[in-house]
């Protein structure tokens, strides 16, 4: 593997091409969930490799050890041995389930966000602009705006939460979620997944317009839940819906106008933030 990556490196420096532009692209739909899958994939064999030698080479050091010391004092340090074995083994399998687990949500919300996307495309004919993966900084942490919407009736903020389905409550209909006004009503219990994390992110879409344009507009706040059939009991500051209703909202709900130009000016701002993409 050395002598091949050295031999690709020198034969690549030698030839001294480079591309005929440095492309910065726009993101796409689920560009940091798709990195995040990029990453885990590369990780993959370093894990898997990991986890089955570790534990291994743990117990060979080990016993290397105890091939030195006295007699009387083997069977204890093939003991040693032998323990740390299997709780190596068992660290390895922890660590490589959550691996393969984190792997697995990162893909599920990476083709959540791609079927919203899919749903927003036909509002393009309309002379709606659409930004995905929007890159935004926060006081503790950065974060992201999964897709951006701006065209004649305002601008939308929309975030998507992509979960799986599974048994519910006696009671419940395992695939239909209730926003009752203050959290949502899964199946199986209630949280406020995502509303928080919506309606900061509605706030700094706000104030970066203004601070970019001098417009004072109001995003709407829309959480999106794919593959869920949602209910609305109240509509107040934000919508929650599922994925196919969501055009339907950014067309209709709160219209806020706004003219061509202020949909370029706008769109500028939003596509000088997400032109980053170079691999």
């Amino acid at each position: 593997m050395v002598i091949t990556g050295g031999i690709f490196w020198w034969s690549t420096t030698r030839k001294k091409d480079r591309p005929p532009e440095k492309f910065k692209l726009l993101r796409s739909a689920g560009e940091t969930q798709r990195r995040c899958v990029q990453k885990t994939d590369e990780n993959l064999f370093v894990y898997f490799f990991g986890g089955a030698f570790v534990p291994l080479v743990i117990a060979s050091l080990v016993l290397l050890l105890v091939i030195r010391l006295p007699k009387r004092l083997v069977p204890v340090g093939a003991a040693v041995a032998v323990i740390l074995f299997l709780l190596s083994t068992v660290c390895a399998v922890i660590v490589l389930l959550r691996f393969l687990s984190r792997r697995r949500n990162d893909l599920l919300g990476y083709l959540g966000e791609r079927a919203a996307a899919e749903w927003l495309e036909p509002l393009k004919a309309e002379g709606y602009r659409i930004f995905h993966d929007v890159p935004c900084e926060g006081r503790k942490k950065n974060f992201n705006i999964d897709h951006v919407v701006v065209g004649p009736t305002g601008v939308a903020a929309i975030e998507v939460k992509t979960r799986r389905k599974k048994k519910g409550r006696e009671g419940y209909e395992e695939h239909v979620v209730t926003y009752d006004g203050q959290q949502l009503v899964w199946p199986w219990g209630e949280d406020r997944c995502g509303i928080d994390q919506l309606l900061s992110e509605s706030d700094w879409l706000r104030k970066f317009i203004y601070n970019r344009t001098g417009l004072r507009v109001d995003p709407k706040p829309i959480l999106a839940l794919p593959g869920w059939w949602v209910t609305e009991r109240v509509v107040g500051a934000f919508r929650v819906a599922s994925h196919k209703m969501v055009p339907k909202i950014v067309c209709d709900w709160k219209p806020q106008p706004l003219t061509p130009e202020q949909i370029d000016l706008i769109s500028r701002q939003l596509d000088e933030r997400c032109r980053d993409v170079e691999d």
